[in-house]
């Protein structure tokens, strides 16, 4: 092992400059700039998703954690709102340079395992056709900068591999302080790659201080969440446990968490190449210094899985796996009777297949008749947020005393809709006892009776005179989605303060 790093030494020497030239001319940055435009051509084409709702109304409340978060997401939503555009394609722009990026560093991450001007095109090509990398650049999600930061985290240490250049791994250290404060999931990552290095190596990955320093640096980023977290009884633990109930809930629950990861890598290109690009780093002996990182991906897959999660916190590792994979082609070792992967024909029917899941191509005014198999995977929950904040508004008018009458929305999508879009429509900030949102602001002391959004409001009728039904949530565009038809609620006559009701209506709201 000595050996091969320092061959890995002095091979990198002698290609920097003439590789840093070389990829300057490939068309990975022809990808990335399409990849973009397409991006950019459909961020505005309907409106706000739920949780980017949400995670303007928590940027509208920073803090330095969320119950069911760091503060990272809120606090790029909040800056993107600062614009004042009111517009997802503004709010939407880190996640399309994310996604770009991430075309970048999967053909850098290539060039570090060897690749040449091909394998960097397939590596990028196959990024940028992604149905999940696509969807996750139409949205500012965790699900979208998690994969970024995972993919630059990876090049980091591909990279050392090859250079033992230890800045490197300082700088490894600040990329997992900001993917801490997005998703804590990298400490997962951080696990496994430790457990892999010592067991496949390079063992003297451990045994450098600057890893170390690169630990104390994240988790000096991290600390102050780690307060606000043991300040509040650790609500993320419950937020795990809530979701890994949601998922067994769920169609096929852990049956299809491999299935459906690997067609989310793209079809038919990506889902054939996350395989080969594992199968070659747990077998190739060209990539025997970068072993660690196939039995990554599967630690990493044991691990989301075992704990119920969802399927996406796993797409971190496709940006090694396509460079692998792109690798391999490239030097001649995949098989001839399926070489036509990588081509472009089929990297041009694999955009075809992935376009219209993952962005919304469709015209607005088609999208209620059109069949369920065109419609983008989640564009009807990106319709007739602010129409059915009108209909609350509505109901809201209607109410015997509004100045002593809160909002309640059951889950967190409508009461970020409700805040979003309320003021201009005259009604109070909203609470919710649902995710996050359950340590924003409560109802105030004020609000005697409660304006309920949501289906089953029996969960105040202890501690309200009466609950009566007084109207429902309706889009206006005629498509069925997780507000159309939910129904509002008058509750009056609050029993008790809010200091003795809300504890007892959020349990978390989880």
């Amino acid at each position: 092992m000595v050996m091969e790093a320092e061959g890995l030494r002095e091979r990198s020497d002698g290609r920097e400059r003439g590789e840093v030239a070389s990829f300057a001319r490939t068309p990975v940055l022809v990808i990335a700039g399409a990849m973009a435009a397409v991006l950019a051509a459909t961020a505005d084409r309907y409106g706000y998703f739920g949780d980017e709702l949400y995670f303007l109304a928590a940027g509208r409340h920073l803090d330095w954690g969320y119950a069911d978060q760091p503060p990272l997401l809120p606090l790029l939503a909040r800056l993107m709102d600062g614009f004042g555009a009111d517009s997802p394609f503004v709010l939407r722009i880190p996640a399309m340079l994310a996604m770009v990026a991430g075309v970048v560093l999967t053909a850098l991450i290539a060039r570090e395992l060897g690749g040449g001007r091909r394998a960097q095109t397939i590596a990028a090509a196959t990024f940028a056709v992604s149905i999940q990398m696509l969807g996750g650049g139409h949205y500012l999600a965790t699900s979208t900068i998690d994969p970024f930061l995972w993919a630059l985290l990876i090049w980091l240490l591909v990279r050392w591999v090859r250079t033992r250049a230890d800045k490197l791994l300082v700088w490894a250290g600040v990329v997992t302080g900001f993917a801490l404060n997005t998703k804590f999931l990298v400490g997962g990552f951080w696990v496994v790659v430790l457990a892999a290095a010592l067991a496949f190596g390079p063992r003297d990955l451990i045994r450098r201080p600057a890893l170390w320093l690169g630990a104390l640096i994240a988790v000096a980023m991290i600390a102050p969440t780690l307060v606000w977290q043991a300040a509040n009884g650790w609500p993320q633990l419950t937020m795990g446990a809530a979701i890994s109930q949601e998922v067994s809930a769920g169609w096929g629950g852990r049956v299809t968490f491999v299935p459906t990861l690997v067609l989310s890598a793209g079809v038919p290109v990506g889902a054939i190449l996350v395989c080969y690009g594992l199968w070659r780093l747990l077998r190739s002996e060209r990539l025997r210094p970068y072993r660690f990182l196939g039995w990554t991906a599967l630690g990493v897959l044991a691990l989301f899985l075992l704990a119920n999660g969802r399927y996406y916190y796993a797409a971190g590792m496709f940006a090694p796996l396509f460079a692998a994979a792109a690798v391999e082609i490239e030097a001649g070792q995949a098989s001839k009777y399926w070489r036509w992967i990588a081509t472009w024909p089929v990297f041009l029917l694999a955009a075809v297949i992935a376009i219209p899941q993952a962005l919304p191509i469709l015209p607005r005014a088609q999208l209620a008749s059109a069949p369920l198999w065109v419609r983008p995977i989640f564009a009807t929950e990106e319709i007739g947020w602010r129409e059915i904040t009108e209909s609350v508004a509505q109901a809201y008018r209607a109410v015997p005393d509004p100045a002593r009458t809160g909002i309640i929305a059951a889950k967190y999508w409508q009461a970020s809709a409700i805040d979003h879009y309320g003021p201009e429509l005259g009604l109070p900030s909203p609470s919710s006892p649902n995710r996050g949102y359950v340590t924003l602001p409560r109802p105030p002391e004020s609000a005697r009776d409660i304006l309920f959004v949501g289906n089953d409001p029996s969960g105040l009728v202890p501690y309200f005179t009466q609950v009566r039904e007084v109207g429902a949530l309706d889009n206006r565009a005629g498509i069925q989605n997780v507000s159309q038809g939910m129904k509002i609620w008058l509750a009056t006559g609050r029993n008790g303060s809010w200091d003795t009701v809300w504890p007892k209506l959020t349990d978390w709201g989880f």
